[in-house]
């Protein structure tokens, strides 16, 4: 018995020394969090800005109905995808009215035409009157001198008493009758002017007919080729919804009877992408970037910014933000173009795209997961002096000076976690650029997150980096 109760004794001993022991090291892992860490090191980041759109040509026009009226269609000369030339008609309408005062106006023009020859003809013959009128002024004149010297001559001799008074008279008589010739020939001459320039004012009142009914012409001539519809560019036919029979009626914006075809000019493609107004600060002009076409798997086509737009899109309707009636509160795009480098015979105006925008790039950066991140207050980073439970009292300022806030990482140093400050640059699709605070291979606490929320400053740790435990296969 005396054995047995020694056996019974001495395994209560050793069941204490045991739980001693367990006790004990349960006690000294008090406190200790089980983290998963990284290095910081070098790395080549590059910044990217994601945005969703559609490809679009960067231009295209839209035809619609420019006739004083609505106007059936008689024909179209072209279907979508078409290659068009600028000016090339593409559909006519029909233009009974406009024709026949095209017809009409041309006829009057004619007409007045006409009156305006047969009036340069009449100043022209006016012309040659007052030349003929003046040739006979010229020789009236030269006749009266000639019966001047006659007449002078006969009267020497008729006060030489050499002729007679009857020879005398005659000579008189003959002279005034060539000065009275003159005299009618400068008044034929005074008449023939007034001729010409009733004749030139014919001619100009005829010109300037002329001149209105070429202008009448030319209107009635527009008006006719408002019928027809012609391309403005090079394109391509993108969107025909009328047909041959149908009526469209001009000037009613936006609407299906108003638009006979769009046009789009293909030689420059664009991707038309909306960006959150949280990354639109840092897209620039001329920046690169990555398009993928969800019609066109497995590609990646290059293109650059070439627009940026300054307006604010609500992004449930697509209405400028200053336009809209709906609350300001809600989010935000900007609309960015993309130029792409793509064969127009490969995509279609309206495909859906991805674009990722190249906004920055570092070469061998420092650089940090950025789930490593964390935020915390000036004040939850003090360590409690022993035996202090409570925090001391403070002043306004110095409690507004403990809820600033703090980016940084939890840097782990002898098995401790160590709170570190750090400014940051620009940020890739995983890691993070660092500008201050770490240097190249300190050790971070990367994981868990709820482990980053909640660590807390000089907190025990205990470094855990084996991947988690594949859980059984499926059956």
């Amino acid at each position: 018995m005396k054995k047995k109760w020694k056996i019974l004794i001495l395994l209560g001993l050793l069941i204490v020394i045991a739980g001693a022991i367990g006790a004990s090291i349960k006690i000294s892992k008090r406190g200790i969090v089980t983290v998963q860490t990284g290095r910081v090191a070098h790395s080549d980041l590059t910044s990217l800005v994601t945005a969703s759109g559609e490809v679009k040509p960067r231009n295209y026009i839209n035809i619609g109905a420019n006739t004083q009226g609505p106007a059936p269609i008689v024909a179209i000369y072209v279907k979508e995808g078409d290659h068009v030339r600028k000016g090339q008609v593409l559909a006519r309408l029909a233009a009974v009215q406009p024709a026949a005062d095209l017809r009409a106006q041309q006829a009057s023009l004619n007409a007045i035409l006409a009156d305006s020859s047969a009036s340069e003809a009449g100043l022209n013959s006016a012309q040659q009157n007052i030349a003929v009128a003046q040739a006979q002024v010229d020789h009236d004149r030269a006749d009266l001198e000639q019966k001047k010297i006659d007449l002078d001559r006969s009267k020497q001799l008729f006060d030489g008493k050499l002729i007679a008074a009857q020879d005398y008279e005659a000579k008189k008589v003959t002279y005034d009758l060539s000065a009275a010739t003159l005299q009618a020939s400068l008044r034929k001459v005074e008449q023939a002017n007034a001729g010409r320039a009733q004749s030139s004012a014919q001619l100009n009142s005829a010109q300037r007919k002329v001149t209105q009914g070429e202008a009448m012409v030319t209107r009635s001539h527009d008006v006719l080729s408002q019928y027809d519809a012609t391309a403005p560019l090079d394109g391509v036919v993108t969107n025909l919804p009328v047909h041959v029979g149908e009526t469209v009626v001009p000037g009613i914006q936006n609407s299906t009877a108003s638009t006979l075809m769009t046009i789009a000019d293909m030689s420059i493609i664009t991707a038309e992408v909306h960006v959150d107004e949280t990354d639109i600060v840092s897209v620039k002009m001329e920046q690169l970037a990555d398009v993928t076409i969800d019609a066109i798997p497995n590609r990646t086509f290059k293109g650059k910014v070439i627009e940026i737009g300054d307006t604010a899109l609500l992004r449930s309707s697509g209405v400028a933000a200053s336009q809209s009636q709906t609350s300001s509160q809600e989010a935000k795009d900007f609309k960015v173009v993309i130029a792409l480098d793509i064969p127009e015979t490969l995509v279609r105006p309206g495909l859906s795209c991805t674009a990722k925008i190249v906004t920055g790039t570092r070469p061998r950066a420092l650089a940090i997961p950025i789930q490593a991140l964390t935020i915390r207050q000036k004040g939850q980073l003090q360590t409690p002096k022993p035996g202090q439970k409570m925090p001391p009292l403070m002043d306004p300022a110095a409690q507004k000076a403990a809820k600033e806030e703090l980016q940084g990482v939890f840097v782990v140093e002898n098995g401790k976690a160590e709170f570190r400050e750090v400014k940051t640059g620009i940020a890739g699709a995983t890691d993070i650029e660092v500008l201050s605070g770490l240097k190249d291979g300190d050790q971070i606490v990367t994981g868990s997150y709820q482990i980053i929320r909640t660590i807390r400053n000089q907190a025990k740790v205990k470094v855990d980096n084996k991947p988690p435990a594949a859980g059984p296969m499926p059956s």
